[in-house]
């Protein structure tokens, strides 16, 4: 019987207004520097042109998920008159100012780098979008023929009449407005329509190859819309066809405490996440004043809210470009990924792990093991009991089709999925519904809270000296449980048969399923109870130690960091000497090097062909080095509303593994690090006399096979 004590909630969420509003950044305007950034890589020549246009695309989709979460929050407490400030003291009207200024002058420099560089220099590649007055007549009967075949059969205008209303259009949908002059067959003349371009039809559209000057000849649809529009209102003069899109507030609202079936009150909330209140009007730059006008009174909105572009409103729909064009040469170099060598020594992968524990660094090393775990599983009679955690992963999963064969097969399947991964909501109930249809059990955490921990366990009966028994296969991880996301983000995960990580494993999952109280853990750092008072503790015994002449570092890497309690720790440490780097991809809202506040303190971003996704903690401790790995950042949300955990590295090979791969090779980059000042302001390293060094390149030759 376990003798570790039960522990109550050791940490609560921090009151900001007890921290100087002038020791934070906005998170908004965070995550549009981190947006920045990322266009920055579209506009960096030295970026692949294919993949330039990729970033381009990315850039597009991160506005858009913006727009739908984040300003979609920001307006709801306008709305409610709500009076908080955020951390930085700004209130949300303010906010919303300083977000429009900002978000306005990225998306001008996305459209001038769009229209003067990256086309020209896709053109000259032989990879070329025509115009309307660019069309041969060829081009043109080939484009009208495919608009009666393939566009017009879905079409449905709607006409803007007493008894046809402004239609619900959906969220970030492609729409035309169009101006008419004349009268229809009943007599009508609104002089108004409305036309939804459907979601089945591709935005860009090849030409055969005969028909095109070069190899790859594209046309908008949006082009053939406006080309073709007359066809759809026989009789009438078209006086004008434009572009427009409407970005809506995505986020759902679930009173998780009030519901007594949560997944089924999801269902009945995701079809109504493509309609929520707009919050940002695209329309192009053709777009007369009147019709702009009547656009923004149908949606609620103000000028703050209108984008007008000189272009497609849907850049992000070509994302399928570079996947379409056999460019090798334009896109970035293929590489080897790896795999650790002691996975190749044994045929079991169980067999393996008992050996030793396992780091797997993605995409550098493959994702291919965890698959391999689960399918051994799922066929070896001597596993019993498998328990995952799944966040995101997709709606195609080999993971979960594995699960599925698992329970079919006998196996005690256990599956926590959270239901409120965002975007991900539908994929996760469409799962656990095939789960619970072959038997597994599948449960949906604790309410109040997501289940964001990595985590998978595998209970085997393994052979001993004195017979068998119960050994518990553990795999925890900074990502999801997606294999084309781990060919895409950086992540790390461990394999490991550890007893006492087994039994702290075993009891989140205990946690997760059941019911009573939170057990310590021999190793494990768990929130909500746990992790942010340890992580506390960590940073003030290195303060501790400067303070006494000791030896003291903290280097840290994450997405976010935005808790003002472990801000003004890392503030106080820096006070006390402790020499801190602070690698955040995305949003910080500490100050770095302000004088007499955090002089000792560095914060870097790196944005490169992956995306930075893992969590690393280092702590100098004494000279023990302590390393944690987790999914979590340091931000509210994950220190008070979720279940999360940061792991330790034991074995001290892995551990130096961490610390160079997952730390000090970024430390060193100067082609895609970005220094932040104390304004929140990014300034790119660049090589000048030093070596020029990139942490993705290193790693990508390091761990090659």
């Amino acid at each position: 019987m376990s003798t570790r004590k039960p522990v109550a909630r050791t940490s609560l969420p921090s009151d900001t207004t007890s921290y100087p509003a002038r020791n934070f950044l906005n998170r908004e305007l965070g995550i549009l520097a981190f947006n920045h950034r990322v266009l920055a890589q579209a506009k960096n020549p030295a970026t692949p042109l294919l993949e330039r246009l990729r970033f381009l695309c990315i850039f597009s989709s991160n506005l858009d998920e913006f727009f739908e979460i984040r300003v979609a929050g920001l307006k709801e407490q306008v709305k409610l008159n709500s009076v908080a400030k955020t951390s930085d003291g700004l209130s949300a009207s303010e906010a919303l100012q300083h977000i429009s200024d900002y978000a306005h002058t990225l998306v001008e420099e996305q459209y001038r780098l769009f229209n003067q560089e990256i086309l020209p220099k896709l053109a000259a590649e032989g990879i070329v979008f025509l115009r309307r007055s660019e069309w041969s007549e060829e081009q043109l009967q080939w484009i009208k023929g495919y608009f009666f075949r393939e566009v017009m059969p879905v079409l449905t205008p709607i006409g803007l009449d007493p008894s046809h209303p402004f239609p619900r259009l959906l969220n970030k949908s492609l729409n035309f407005a169009v101006e008419l002059e004349g009268k229809d067959a009943f007599g009508r003349s609104s002089g108004t329509a409305i036309v939804q371009a459907p979601r089945v039809l591709p935005r860009a559209i090849r030409l055969p190859r005969e028909l095109g000057a070069s190899e790859y000849c594209f046309v908008f649809l949006s082009s053939v819309l406006h080309e073709f529009v007359g066809e759809l209102f026989s009789g009438m003069n078209v006086l004008g066809c434009y572009q427009f899109r409407v970005t809506r507030n995505s986020d759902l609202f679930v009173d998780e405490e009030e519901v007594k079936n949560l997944r089924a009150s999801i269902q009945g909330e995701l079809p109504q996440r493509h309609f929520g209140d707009a919050v940002r009007l695209e329309v192009t730059d053709n777009c007369s004043q009147n019709m702009t006008r009547f656009l923004l009174e149908q949606f609620g909105l103000g000028t703050n809210d209108l984008f007008c572009v000189p272009g497609p409103a849907n850049l992000v729909r070509l994302m399928q470009i570079p996947d379409l064009v056999q460019r090798p040469d334009l896109k970035f170099k293929p590489f080897q990924i790896g795999s650790p060598k002691s996975l190749k020594k044994n045929r079991s992968i169980f067999e393996s792990i008992r050996a030793g524990d396992i780091l797997l660094h993605h995409p550098y090393q493959s994702f291919a093991p965890v698959i391999e775990l689960i399918d051994q599983a799922v066929t070896d009679p001597h596993v019993v009991a498998i328990k995952m955690t799944v966040y995101r992963t997709g709606t195609d999963s080999v993971l979960m089709q594995s699960l599925l064969r698992a329970a079919m097969n006998g196996k005690e399947v256990t599956v926590v999925v959270e239901l409120m991964a965002r975007f991900d909501e539908e994929a996760n109930i469409g799962w656990a519904t095939k789960l619970e249809q072959v038997g597994a059990h599948v449960v949906y955490g604790v309410v109040g809270y997501k289940t964001h921990t990595k985590m998978l366990m595998i209970v085997r009966r393994d052979e001993n000296r004195s017979g068998s028994a119960l050994r518990r296969y553990v795999h925890l991880g900074t990502g999801n449980y997606h294999p084309r996301t781990a060919r895409l983000y950086t992540d790390f995960g461990l394999l490991t048969c550890n007893e006492e990580i087994g039994e702290d494993v075993n009891e989140v999952f205990k946690q997760l399923t059941g019911l009573g109280l939170a057990k310590s853990l021999h190793h494990l750092w768990q929130a909500p109870f746990t992790l942010h008072a340890n992580t506390l503790k960590a940073i003030q015994a290195e303060a501790e130690a400067a303070r006494a002449g000791k030896r003291a570092r903290i280097i840290a890497k994450m997405n976010s960091l935005l808790e003002p309690a472990i801000i003004d720790a890392l503030y106080e440490a820096s006070q006390a000497g402790v020499r801190i780097d602070l690698i955040v991809r995305g949003v910080c809202a500490l100050r770095p090097g302000i004088k007499g506040l955090s002089d000792k303190i560095r914060v870097r971003s790196i944005v490169g062909r992956f995306l930075e996704h893992h969590r690393v903690f280092y702590f100098y401790a004494g000279g023990a080095e302590q390393v944690l790995l987790s999914s979590a950042d340091w931000m509210e949300r994950n220190f008070f509303r979720r279940i999360e955990v940061a792991f330790p590295i034991l074995d001290k090979k892995l551990k130096r593994r961490v610390i160079v791969e997952g730390l000090q090779v970024y430390l060193t980059d100067n082609q895609n690090s970005w220094e932040m000042d104390g304004n929140g302001g990014y300034h790119p390293r660049r090589a000048l006399r030093a070596k020029p060094r990139c942490a993705q390149e290193e790693l990508i030759d390091l761990l090659k096979p």
